[in-house]
Formats: structure tokens, C-alpha cells, sequence
């Protein structure tokens, strides 16, 4: 064991993660309909460059070799999302046989190369007509996931042991439905709110769809980090307080404790808005959680400014990833160990790494030991964590390959492997045989061939 796994169990394990809309590509192909991001990233100015997910990693033609290479950078785990208009077009109805049979490839295909398979219900691909009736802020959406859940289940549940119902639905609900930066692109705060409700409705109603069924381990990932107020001053302190409610709070405390809390529902109440709770949604919504999934990038130090809801990003003087994200290790820490506190639930890293430029290219090397570094300072800040008693039980790395960043298009590489976009050829980056030689020294074991 070296010093960055030093004190982390001897069962705990190692992965890689991705997700549809970023590396599949046939974005109408075998029965698929639009999803919000392909709706999106054609309106002008939406995406940088242009650029969209028709193609992205060309993963659909390509999932045998791919999880060749999953399977040689020695994980345990492979955690994908599937595409709800792949496997239900236009989210209503049957399921698509064409379309579901991807996903069951995929799983033999894992299985068959020692690969458990991680699935994750939805990343943002929500079918375009589901938007059009409403989307997220609709109610009706809640219910409309929770039976697409359970064909997914019908399906592969017989060979997946690790459900996640949601990834990170502060993004889904803030940037979707609040600033615009993401799918579908609306800018109001009462329909984000309206949103925030709906999307944890529907993981209650999918665990219970999944539950009825059999499912083995379930639960939800949340994208969370550290905020720190920049003074002692009462208006500093506000605005960390009000930062980690609307990032974390929101979310936990009905999923762990059955109950929104109050500071926040008054705060959103002072914003003219309110979340839509009606009788029994709580005890649906806090059906206990086998893994809590945590991904994480980077700690905000804040400070208030005119609008108390928008306050000053302070600067720590941290180095930054490509993203002008500040790298914060021990904020990875400090969020575990709270989390441990706060909400005692079996942690799992679903995400973490770093965008960098990977100029240094040549002879089929990409050399980028900023992010090796990157991922040996978070995976230590992991054992940390463990060490001081945070029940965090794997780590999977972001992300398996460079893929379509969102809004961001192309221009940001988060991989481990590299992708030549026009050629689609795959090279494992520096950090990628870091990384594998890192899980198999936890091991004490040789690499696999």
C-alpha cells in the first residue's frame, strides 16, 4: 500500500466513471429520440463552438473495445448512465428493444472482463417531450422516471448490482432551470425549486420501483463541496450558510432526515418561490439509502455581495484546473468527515479529476502529471477522511475517457485516457497507468494483461 491509500480498507475499491449523452454519439440511431442536450446544444451560443454530443466518444460502435480498456486499467467497478430516450423514446411506453439491448451488452460485456457493473438512471438526458410537457418542474416527471426505472430494471437488474437514481441534481435543477448554463436552459428560480422536489420525488419513487423488484444496492450521487465563509463578519457567514443549504442541504436532509430545512425554505420563500411538497412526498423521498455517491472538484471560500443570494467567490490562491477550478484536496476531507457526521450514510466517490490541457502529446505518450497529482492529492485527502472515521467505501476516478463537456464542448479534457476526436483513437494518458498502477499495488497484485 503506498502513502496516498495508507489507512483506506482492504475491500475498498477502485473505478472509472462516464456518461451517455458525453461518449455514446448515435444520437439517432437504433429508435433513440432527443433528449434536452441534444435539443440544447443546437441553440446558438448554447455550446461552445458549436459543438454537441451527436457523436462525442463514438462509444456505441466502439463499447467492446472500450471496456477492453476499462478492464485493462484494473478497476472493480465501471459506473455509465443509460440514455432514457435510448431505452424509452420520448420518456412513455414501452421499452425499445434496440435500445435496451446496448445496455445489456454492455453489462455482459463488463461481466464477462470482471467489471461490476455501476449504472446511473439519469445524467441530464431527459427525453425532449418529458420537457415539453413540463419537465422537472412538472410532477408528472417524478412518476414518468420512476416506471422508466422500473424497465430498466425488467431489463438488467439480473446482472447490475449498484443502482444510482440521479447524478448531481443541483445541476439538473440550478443550471437547468435557474441560470441556463444547462439543458433545458430556463431562467426561473420558483420552476428550479419546483424542480429540486421533483427530481428527489422521483429517486424515492424509482427506490421503491427498484426495491419492489429486488434491486440490490440503490441510492443517489450529489455534487458537493466545502463553503467557507471569508470573515467573521455576520454577512460573510450568512453567505456560506445559505451556499451550503441551496448545495447540500436541500438535498440531504429530506433524502436522510425526511424534512427540508427551515433556514432554507425561508430563504427561498424570501425569493418569492417555494417547493411544492405535498402529503407523503417526504416519506418517499427519505426511503434509506444503501450509498450515498459524492462527487467532488473543488471548495469556495465566500463573501457576501449586494445580492445575497450571489456571493463573492473569494479566491484562495490554490493552483486551478483547466475548469479555473482551485484545487482543494482537503476540502474533500473536511466534506466526508461532515458528511459522516451529519448523515451517517456508506459514501462512495462517484467523481473526482480535473481538466487539463494535455499539450504534451508525442510517440503515443500524453504526459500529464498535473493530473496525477491531482488525483494523488484527492485520493489521500479520501484516506484522510477514512482515517478519521468517514465510512467512504470506493473511489471512481472522472472521468474513463476525454469526452463532450457540456457546455464546454470539446475543449475540456477531463480523461484518463485520451481521444483523438477525429480519428476517435484511445491512448492511456500518464495518469490512466498511474492510476491502474496505483490500484494494483493496493492489492499487492501485477497489473492485468
Amino acid at each position: 500500500m503506498s502513502e496516498v491509500t495508507a489507512g483506506l480498507p482492504a475491500d475498498f475499491f477502485w473505478g472509472v466513471a462516464t456518461s451517455a449523452y458525453q461518449i455514446e454519439g448515435a444520437h439517432d440511431e437504433d429508435g433513440r429520440t432527443p433528449s434536452i442536450w441534444d435539443t440544447f446544444a443546437r441553440r446558438p451560443g448554447a455550446v461552445a463552438n458549436g459543438e454537441n454530443g451527436d457523436v462525442a466518444c463514438d462509444h456505441y460502435h466502439r463499447m467492446p473495445a472500450d471496456v477492453a480498456l476499462i478492464a485493462s486499467l484494473g478497476v472493480d467497478k465501471y459506473r455509465f448512465s443509460v440514455s432514457w430516450p435510448r431505452v424509452q423514446p420520448g420518456g412513455r411506453g414501452p421499452v425499445n428493444p434496440k435500445g435496451i439491448d446496448f445496455y445489456s451488452r454492455l453489462v455482459d460485456e463488463l461481466l464477462e472482463q470482471g467489471v461490476d457493473p455501476w449504472l446511473t438512471l439519469y445524467h441530464w438526458d431527459l427525453p425532449q417531450e418529458l420537457e415539453d410537457a413540463g419537465g422537472w418542474p412538472h410532477r408528472d416527471t417524478a412518476h414518468r422516471f420512476a416506471e422508466y426505472a422500473g424497465l430498466v430494471h425488467d431489463a438488467l437488474g439480473d446482472r447490475v448490482p449498484t443502482w444510482t437514481t440521479l447524478n448531481e441534481p443541483w445541476c439538473s435543477a440550478m443550471l437547468g432551470y435557474d441560470t441556463g448554463r444547462h439543458a433545458p436552459g430556463r431562467r426561473d428560480f420558483d420552476e428550479a425549486m419546483r424542480a429540486v422536489h421533483h427530481l428527489l420525488l422521483g429517486h424515492g419513487l424509482a427506490v421503491r420501483e427498484l426495491r419492489s423488484r429486488g434491486a440490490g444496492s440503490s441510492g443517489i450521487t450529489l455534487n458537493m463541496g466545502v463553503h467557507t465563509p471569508a470573515s467573521d463578519d455576520p454577512r460573510d457567514v450568512d453567505a456560506a450558510r445559505r451556499a451550503d443549504g441551496l448545495g447540500t442541504r436541500i438535498y440531504l436532509d429530506p433524502l436522510v432526515h425526511g424534512r427540508y430545512p427551515e433556514d432554507v425554505l425561508a430563504d427561498i420563500a424570501a425569493r418569492g418561490a417555494s417547493i411544492p411538497v405535498q402529503p407523503g412526498d417526504l416519506e418517499i423521498i427519505s426511503a434509506p439509502l444503501d450509498v450515498l455517491g459524492v462527487n467532488y472538484y473543488t471548495s469556495h471560500v465566500l463573501k457576501a455581495a449586494d445580492d445575497p443570494a450571489v456571493p463573492e467567490v473569494v479566491s484562495q490562491g490554490a493552483p486551478v484546473t483547466a475548469m479555473g477550478w482551485e484545487i482543494v484536496p482537503e476540502g474533500l476531507t473536511s466534506l466526508l468527515v461532515r458528511l459522516q457526521q451529519d448523515y451517517g450514510v456508506p459514501m462512495v466517490i462517484t467523481e473526482n479529476g480535473a481538466a487539463f490541457d494535455d499539450l504534451d502529446v508525442s510517440d503515443g505518450y500524453v504526459a500529464d502529471a498535473d493530473r496525477v497529482e491531482y488525483l494523488a492529492a484527492h485520493i489521500s485527502a479520501v484516506a484522510a477522511a477514512v482515517r478519521d472515521g468517514a465510512d467512504v467505501r470506493g473511489y471512481l476516478a472522472w472521468s474513463l475517457m476525454d469526452n463532450f463537456e457540456w457546455g464546454y464542448g470539446y475543449a475540456k479534457r477531463f480523461g484518463i485516457v485520451r481521444v483523438d476526436y477525429e480519428t476517435q483513437v484511445r491512448t492511456v494518458k500518464q495518469s490512466g497507468r498511474w492510476y491502474r498502477d496505483l490500484i494494483t499495488g493496493s492489492r499487492g497484485t501485477t497489473a492485468r494483461p
